[in-house]
């Protein structure tokens, strides 16, 4: 999923002959995932049709601030709308009306009162571009807050050559995907999640588990996946999937195979979160062919699996620690000694019950704790629940 999939954006064409790049800007935001509406200046229609740019869009085109029968256009509204607005291209005209605050058509109306990150692609010709009222202006807003996205160079209207000719649509687009992602809270943070169960076979066809199904796991990865980190997820069997650039799934059945893949991947880590439900016992023996059934009974010799989370706890640096533990009765009591004997930094507690059932479910009520206090999340969507955590994360570890 793009980092602009859902975004509302308003995408701002001013009079210039850059303006036609503007049409392939629209067509790469929609791509992505953005909802768009489109607010030009007048003299921008000399350039681009509104027909093209609705059809694009799927939006009305807005351009004046009264259409033919006296209407108001409410600027307000569309400014308040978007999370994050694009004007591109701006003329040198517009940036001083910009840097000044004058408000003589729609377009800049609409950015005096948009409230969300305002993102701006200068275009004009070399010389107008150098003239120091340009760099005052550009100084200016960037003042302001708005995020300039600096011209290329190249061939110029005029014939020239230089700087002023406006960046191409696919690095106006990566540009604000990677500032937007620079400003996440998880932005180049390594994380490893655990998730879903283990399976212990007893022969080629049977296993023991439990009945995790991963979800708690998965939504943690997501979550974090949309604050910008990169994510290892190793799961266990589960019916779920995640797909992001920056996510590796790494595919385990054993306790044994899920050892082996955190000892390859913890210690590059900043942050580790251990959600799996890991098999306590496996059987001491694997039969090599299917057991027959028979009316004897059937003993079976078990032994501990690994401890996985004992092993991050005894060999973290650097790394932030959080485990997991589900309890039946005296849940806080437990968990807590569970943070010290493991090493963990924190801890979060499943509590089991009828009406808080956890495997399975698609809610969750989570306490948080760790050697200083003990908060509870309350029942909430798994998804929630992941936002809440990370929130709580930043705000104490990272």
């Amino acid at each position: 999923m793009h980092l602009l999939s859902g975004k509302k954006i308003l995408l701002g064409i001013t009079g210039g002959i850059a303006a036609y790049k503007s049409i392939f800007l629209l067509r790469l935001l929609k791509k992505s995932g953005a909802h768009v509406k489109v607010v030009t200046t007048p003299k921008a229609l000399d350039f681009v049709t509104p027909l093209t740019l609705a059809t694009l869009s799927e939006f009305p085109v807005y351009h004046q601030l009264q259409d033919e029968d006296g209407n108001w256009t409410n600027h307000v509204e569309l400014g308040l709308w978007a999370d994050l607005m694009v004007i591109a291209p701006v003329t040198a005209n517009t940036l001083a009306k910009m840097a000044h605050g004058n408000a003589d058509n729609l377009l800049l109306t609409t950015y005096l009162s948009a409230k969300c990150p305002v993102y701006f692609a200068p275009a004009m010709d070399l010389d107008m571009y150098k003239h120091p009222s340009t760099k005052a202006s550009l100084e200016k807003l960037s003042g302001f807050g708005n995020i300039f996205i600096k011209p290329g160079v190249g061939e110029l209207a005029s014939g020239l050559s230089g700087e002023g000719r406006m960046a191409e649509p696919e690095e106006i687009l990566n540009f604000i995907s990677s500032h937007l992602q620079s400003q996440l809270s998880l932005y180049n943070k390594k994380i490893l999640i655990t998730a879903g169960p283990t399976y212990e076979s007893i022969d080629p066809v049977r296993f023991i588990g439990n009945r995790s199904s991963g979800k708690m796991g998965y939504a943690l990865a997501e979550a974090a996946l949309n604050l910008g980190a990169e994510v290892c997820l190793i799961s266990g069997p589960t019916a779920l999937q995640l797909s992001h650039p920056n996510l590796q799934i790494i595919q385990v059945e054993s306790t044994q195979e899920m050892l082996d893949a955190v000892k390859s991947n913890f210690k590059n880590q900043d942050l580790a979160i251990a959600a799996a439900a890991v098999s306590d016992f496996t059987p001491v023996e694997v039969n090599a062919h299917k057991i027959k059934k028979s009316d004897q009974l059937l003993n079976i010799n078990f032994k501990k699996t690994p401890d996985i989370l004992s092993y991050m706890g005894k060999t973290k640096n650097q790394q932030v620690l959080i485990g997991f533990a589900l309890e039946t009765q005296d849940a806080l009591k437990y968990a807590r000694d569970k943070m010290k004997r493991k090493n963990t930094d924190a801890i979060l507690v499943n509590t089991f019950s009828e009406t808080n059932p956890v495997f399975g479910s698609d809610q969750n009520n989570l306490y948080f704790l760790s050697n200083k206090e003990q908060i509870n999340l309350g029942q909430h969507s798994k998804q929630v629940l992941a936002q809440k955590i990370f929130q709580l994360i930043t705000e104490k570890f990272l």
